[in-house]
């Protein structure tokens, strides 16, 4: 029933909507926020797409949409914590890499990598919404960044990234595509593996990211080169046969803003998937990243750019945006109905029985330790904490904006020193700022950790004298600063400690692949308690 009633409300929402007059442009990126890796594929006259999400539950969030502009989450394919089990000491930005979401006679499927524990796999779903299967995990499928391709006698094909022949590493960053033959609905490799490429040059670096089609008869491979920073790029390949060979492309890289350096607005972009509109036009889904004030804060976005298949000297070549050749903040929006969809909310108070589709936890939950109820969401403080690689009691949104205000109104009475709930933005374990309400007082914890590694210690950087149970805590974020507040309520807030620094939970400082989420918190560090924590609201507002 809660199904039928969302899907009404969200028609009705599309159909007034449609009474407006659809603008000419659309605005990059189409998924702000830490939203790496996207792959798309088409049902009809409806776009799905699926993003990596790593160390993050539930994950591989799914969106849908009818234009390519506007996208609404309708779930994700891994929301079992028996699905996966993302276990304690799971580093950061390990977990779900770079998925590929395909739809074959009647079944939609998502293949995968979960790094750090079992390999590649495949899930299953007929209806997007889900219930997704359970994990297909394959055998002898070595390397990350898997995709499905079916050629037209309806057989089915695996390709990956690694080096499957043998041959040695010549030069820094060799990797390679390889391809073979799959059961999907199994999970099986059949036949034998072939070695389709390297890169598209003698020293090219990471060939990652596949994706294999058939364009006007001939059979292209788009792929990410570069690595996923300043050098990222999109390359093609042209065969006239399956097997190959697959000959570089003389327009490569197709797409890349590396020749650009740090003064272009948007850059590293690569991992990039095509899809042909029920009209017969292409565009290309990928990922990008945003500075500001010369800092990402808001790490790989998932940006839309028009493509026109070509035939030129190599091929059917891809042009990316063709006039321009970049990837641009504005630009002519797809010749497809203007269908806008709900906006996120900007402010949760908890009165539903389930957590919202925006809500991630760290890692999945052993048990349920949380509860909504009489519109406030209860929290058990837990041993754990952020500051470590485990499932903390920590409920989190990604930040979708370079400036933005987080609050929440916490009812908390601390027992002992140990017991602490409030607000936390994270990056990672060791880079992450805590708001937080302890026994009479409140603090703000600085965790830093310059690089990948090295030992880091929380710091206390501010502390004020609190005795009352109840308390609005507030960080309000611009560009790369971020102020803290505490106080009775919203209207009467005081600043805790010196403007800080928000670059710490950038990719320039705290580097891998996830982003950056802001949400509630609560633990008893290392003691067991029964205490708990009661989280009135919370509000996630742009200002950018």
């Amino acid at each position: 029933m809660l199904r039928i009633t969302c899907v009404l409300i969200t028609f009705i929402f599309s159909i007034s909507m449609h009474a407006q007059n659809a603008p000419e442009t659309f605005k990059n990126p189409i998924l702000s926020g830490f939203y790496p890796d996207p792959s798309i594929c088409r049902v009809g006259d409806t776009y799905y797409m699926v993003n990596s999400s790593f160390e993050w539950y539930p994950g591989l969030p799914i969106h849908r949409s009818k234009d390519l502009v506007n996208w609404e989450k309708i779930g994700h394919g891994l929301h079992r914590p028996d699905q996966i089990v993302y276990k304690d000491g799971l580093r950061n930005s390990n977990g779900i890499f770079a998925p590929s979401i395909r739809y074959n006679n009647g079944t939609f499927y998502i293949i995968c990598t979960m790094v750090g524990q079992k390999g590649n796999f495949i899930i299953k779903a007929t209806d997007p919404f889900g219930p997704w299967s359970d994990p297909i995990w394959i055998e002898d499928a070595p390397g990350i960044d898997p995709s499905l391709f079916w050629d037209e006698d309806g057989r089915c094909y695996y390709t990956g990234a690694g080096i499957v022949d043998g041959t040695q590493k010549e030069w820094p960053g060799k990797n390679g595509v390889w391809m073979q033959e799959i059961n999907p609905d199994e999970g099986v490799l059949l036949g034998k593996k072939k070695q389709l490429t390297y890169g598209h040059a003698s020293n090219a670096r990471w060939a990652e990211g596949p994706h294999l089609y058939k364009v006007d008869g001939e059979y292209l491979l788009l792929i990410g080169e570069g690595g996923t920073g300043e050098y990222h790029a999109v390359t093609v390949f042209n065969s006239k046969s399956l097997w190959g060979p697959y000959i570089p492309n003389h327009a490569n890289p197709v797409m890349t803003h590396r020749h650009l350096g740090k003064t272009y607005p948007i850059g590293q972009t690569g991992h990039a998937d095509l899809v042909q509109t029920q009209n017969g036009d292409w565009w290309s889904v990928l990922l990008a990243k945003r500075r500001v004030e010369g800092f990402i804060t808001l790490a790989r976005e998932t940006f839309l750019a028009k493509v026109i298949m070509t035939q030129q000297e190599s091929g059917v070549t891809p042009i990316y945006n063709p006039g321009i050749g970049l990837l641009v903040n504005s630009q002519e929006r797809p010749d497809l109905p203007w269908t806008p969809v709900p906006e996120i909310g900007e402010r949760d108070e908890f009165d539903n029985e389930q957590l919202g589709l925006e809500w991630n936890f760290l890692r999945s939950p052993k048990y349920k330790w949380y509860t909504q109820k009489d519109s406030h969401l209860e929290m058990q403080l837990r041993p754990e904490m952020v500051t470590e690689l485990s499932n903390p009691s920590y409920i989190a949104q990604r930040t979708r904006h370079h400036s933005y205000v987080a609050s929440s109104k916490l009812s908390f009475k601390a027992k002992t020193e140990n017991e602490k709930a409030g607000l936390v933005i994270y990056r990672r374990h060791g880079n992450n700022y805590q708001l937080l309400k302890t026994k009479n007082k409140i603090v703000l914890i600085k965790v830093f950790q310059e690089g990948n590694k090295g030992d880091f210690e929380p710091r206390i950087v501010a502390s004020a004298s609190y005795k009352e149970k109840n308390v609005v805590l507030t960080a309000k974020v611009d560009g790369i600063n971020v102020q803290f507040f505490y106080g009775n309520s919203e209207e009467e807030l005081i600043p805790i400690g010196e403007l800080q620094d928000y670059t710490i939970v950038s990719d320039d400082v705290a580097q891998r692949f996830n982003g950056v989420y802001v949400g509630m918190y609560a633990t008893s560090s290392g003691i067991k308690t029964k205490n708990k924590a009661f989280f009135d609201w919370f509000s996630l507002l742009g200002n950018d």
